[in-house]
């Protein structure tokens, strides 16, 4: 098993086949984002949009999982223990309305780096409260079209809020822009998680020198 370590968090790229932009093909985006720099990358394929057929995600699976194998890159899975431990992933994300988190956290946390969805002080001081959570990814800090099913947005201060009730590390999700980066530091977050803003991006390696160079208070 990989070790967690907050670092891994600072420029944490999120992506499926529904994200990708005309033209590219997903273990391509993942590549460039991996030569770029990112430090986590996970496989979230869900969503109208979604191209993969059931019996396509395993090899998409294997194969995003064998690039970030070769660039030393933890490979986490959205919200689906079973994908995960079929590709021996580095790690699993789940949100509050997916798989019960001490399910997962019984089936592979000691196997797995556990990430948890939480957005509200209550959700931190339940997850607070059980072992085996490595740690959460807050948001949306901004309005997002990545996801249909995004809960309102938090802000900067509601961002800040959560890090100081928060016994574990968190990492910024929801309609984050390079431009934001520099602030959502200054609340104490350990990075920041991403969709569009990478796969989306005309100039990925800036992009995620971008995410890198932020001051992050790991």
């Amino acid at each position: 098993m990989q070790k967690f370590n907050a670092n891994m968090l600072r420029a944490y790229f999120i992506c499926g086949t529904q994200d990708l932009p005309a033209g590219k093909t997903l273990p391509e985006i993942v590549e460039e984002a991996l030569k770029a720099g990112i430090t986590a990358f996970q496989f979230r394929d869900k969503g109208a949009g979604s191209t993969l057929s059931s019996g396509e995600r395993l090899p998409m699976a294997q194969r995003l999982h064998e690039l970030c194998q070769q660039y030393q890159v933890p490979f986490f899975i959205d919200d689906d223990v079973t994908l995960a431990k079929e590709v021996s992933a580095e790690g699993i994300h789940v949100g509050q309305s997916d798989e019960a988190i001490q399910k997962v956290i019984n089936e592979v946390g000691s196997q797995m780096i556990v990430g948890y969805s939480c957005s509200t002080l209550a959700e931190i001081k339940t997850g607070d409260q059980l072992a085996g959570i490595d740690y959460y990814g807050s948001g949306p800090i901004f309005t997002t079209q990545s996801k249909d099913d995004a809960d309102p947005e938090i802000g900067l201060a509601g961002l800040a809020n959560l890090v100081t009730s928060s016994k574990r590390p968190i990492v910024a999700i929801g309609g984050i822009t390079v431009t934001d980066l520099p602030n959502i530091a200054k609340t104490g977050a350990a990075g920041a998680s991403v969709i569009s803003m990478i796969a989306q991006s005309s100039d990925i390696k800036n992009t995620v020198k971008a995410m890198l160079d932020a001051p992050w208070q790991n």
